[in-house]
């Protein structure tokens, strides 16, 4: 008598439309960068500049610039690098120093 070869069972058949949902506590969440601009964690989007005080105190003076101002000048941060709070403190501290400097001059 030859051996009979047993019936697939539902449990033998795999279901391929039903794809099998990951666990959500498993699933990392989708990271975006903060974009271009001046606040804290942003990309910077081009270089900042503040010059010197020639008399050699070494002073910051003057506005915030974006390209080299020439003489004695401080890079405060890099085109592409993230803003830091280091580098926003000095940023405001120069907006503040050329609003001073606005109103002794008006």
């Amino acid at each position: 008598m030859a051996a009979r070869k047993p019936a697939e069972t539902s449990a033998d058949v795999v279901d391929t439309t039903v794809t099998e949902q990951p666990n959500p506590a498993a699933v990392r969440t989708q990271e975006y960068a903060a974009g271009d601009g001046w606040a804290v964690g942003q990309t910077a989007p081009s270089d900042a500049f503040r010059a010197l005080d020639a008399s050699g105190t070494g002073e910051p003076t003057g506005p915030v610039v974006h390209s080299h101002p020439g003489g004695y000048a401080r890079q405060i941060v890099a085109k592409g690098q993230v803003i830091t709070e280091g580098v926003r403190r000095e940023l405001d501290a120069a907006e503040q120093s050329d609003a001073a400097d606005e109103g002794e001059r008006g």
